[in-house]
């Protein structure tokens, strides 16, 4: 471990090896994807999650630098290293906006690869350009080909009218691969959300989704077990730094950093930026969020005027997991392969898998409130942290005075043009603060007469809040009326029943009603 750097920003496996960098052995799982011929995957994982570099070290594999992998699983399994043409298409820098942008992008991409290998585009298409592309490099021995970032056009233009137009040319780009099915070694396509089977893959049907395969859950992010054997030493340095025992240590990194399930049943892991990051400064810091993860997704969401509370507590289907289309993108979903949302458990509803979503940890846990509040609210550094001390202090205190105090100020900051007019919305930025702070909180909590509009539990309080639009007088009655609180009335702790409206026009907090249940 000492002889070794750690980074969490260098994605070039022989640059990472040759430089004596850290790096976690995972080529185990790539000999099983790569020791047989015609093998076509695909990889669905958040950014910052090792897809890259998984992509580079496939390209090295290939390349047949045998000695790049010295002391590494793979060195010593039967595989013949033998050189392959390489097509390596990698997304990472696209910023088109439009299908001409793309398809002169796509173009130039493999432009540079035919100079490479010393050959020319002979097509009259792309589609055609690229199939003479893989049949002129596959003339000695077939191709490999890698493609990384297959999604980020689509993610860039989630809201862009020009959408449609621009998938298509995706679409009939990566078709290719299937023509070109006889004179390809390997395929595997990488990406953060899954468009697959119904729309850009449609026509690539011979793929193989190993997204949620248990044999490769753990094949990206450390595991529990990787983290504590690769950075024992500096486990026990920053614990005795920061005054705790290795196994409290060990602890708060897990909470912090630990959490995300990509099979129901597999082991949890980290995601390896983080917790690099992590061990590079010895800082519990969010570093999550500087992957620039939340535009599109909340832009999407503020074109479906989704409601971010009703999240934890509603089950998606395993065919929800697996389909999506240009035009009809699920948030619970979208947010599962962005990594804003991971697996908790699954059970089987109707004889379908049904998995509940829920935070992985701590780190983006406080990245998707923030976002919320950024989106919604445009509060600022100075905001959050403000709120944060008074409103935690009045919640944990049964303060409901303050608390209205509080908010009240806050939302009196929100710019008109960003309140909407609709009730999801408050109640998005009511759950996006609330998990900000770290309290437990429950959206649409149901109960056998009703569902409450969010529950919000501290050490010694339970707060049942129900909200109205402008004069609605309704709140109070309707929580008394629907009984929400009885499932809570054994719970040993205090109850408070808040009613609190809104006005629709100004998108103020303009009423707040607060009754303690006896």
């Amino acid at each position: 471990m000492a002889e070794l750097e750690l980074t969490s920003s260098v994605y070039a496996f022989e640059m990472l090896r040759s430089a004596g960098y850290l790096y976690i052995d995972k080529t185990e799982y790539l000999w099983k994807l790569i020791r047989l011929d015609g093998g076509t995957y695909f990889l669905s994982r958040p950014r910052r999650f090792g897809k890259s570099l998984t992509v580079s070290t496939l390209k090295t594999i290939f390349q047949g630098k045998k000695e790049l992998f010295k002391g590494l699983a793979i060195y010593d399994k039967p595989y013949d290293w033998k050189e392959y043409p390489i097509i390596h298409i990698d997304n990472g820098n696209s910023k088109v906006k439009s299908a001409e942008e793309l398809y002169d992008y796509l173009h130039a991409l493999i432009g540079n690869i035919a100079i490479a290998n010393g050959l020319e585009l002979r097509g009259k298409t792309l589609s055609t350009d690229f199939q003479f592309l893989i049949e002129d490099m596959s003339r000695k021995v077939p191709v490999v080909v890698l493609v990384d970032e297959y999604d980020k056009p689509i993610l860039k233009n989630i809201t862009n009218p020009a959408r449609r137009e621009i998938l298509d040319v995706l679409q009939g780009f990566y078709s290719t691969i299937k023509t070109c099915a006889s004179k390809i070694r390997f395929t595997f396509i990488t990406g953060v959300s899954k468009f697959s089977h119904v729309s850009i893959f449609s026509d690539l049907n011979n793929l193989e989704d190993i997204s949620m395969d248990s044999d490769y859950a753990t094949m990206l992010g450390f595991t529990q077990e990787e983290l504590e054997e690769n950075f024992g030493e500096l486990i026990e340095k920053y614990a005795k730094e920061q005054g705790m025992t290795r196994d409290e240590m060990v602890a708060k990194i897990r909470h912090w950093y630990n959490g995300y399930r990509f099979e129901e049943n597999a082991p949890t892991v980290y995601n390896p930026v983080s917790a690099t990051s992590f061990f590079k400064h010895g800082k519990f810091l969010n570093f999550w969020i500087k992957t620039g993860l939340s535009g599109f997704l909340m832009d999407l969401a503020k074109n479906q005027q989704y409601n971010f509370a009703e999240l934890p507590t509603t089950p998606v289907r395993d065919t929800a997991l697996s389909v999506s289309t240009i035009d009809n993108i699920k948030i619970a979903p979208l947010m599962l392969q962005t990594g804003y949302l991971t697996i908790s458990h699954a059970e089987v509803i109707n004889g379908d898998i049904a998995y509940y979503l829920d935070f992985p940890n701590r780190e983006v846990r406080t990245s998707f409130s923030e976002c919320i509040l950024e989106c919604y609210a445009a509060a600022s550094d100075k905001n959050t942290i403000l709120i944060s001390k008074r409103l935690t202090a009045a919640a944990e205190a049964g303060d409901t005075e303050e608390m209205y105090s509080v908010l009240r100020t806050f939302f009196a900051g929100i710019p008109y043009n960003i309140a909407r007019k609709h009730e999801c919305v408050y109640q998005s930025i009511f759950y996006g603060i609330f998990r900000f702070l770290g309290f437990r909180i429950l959206a649409e909590d149901y109960t056998n007469s009703g569902r409450a509009d969010i529950v919000i539990e501290t050490e010694q309080y339970i707060y049942i809040i129900e909200f109205k639009l402008n004069d609605d007088d309704n709140a109070l009655k309707q929580i008394h009326e629907k009984k929400y609180y009885e499932k809570y009335l054994c719970n040993g702790k205090r109850i408070i029943l808040i009613g609190a409206n809104f006005s629709s026009e100004s998108g103020q907090l303009c009423k707040w009603e607060a009754e303690p249940l006896e």
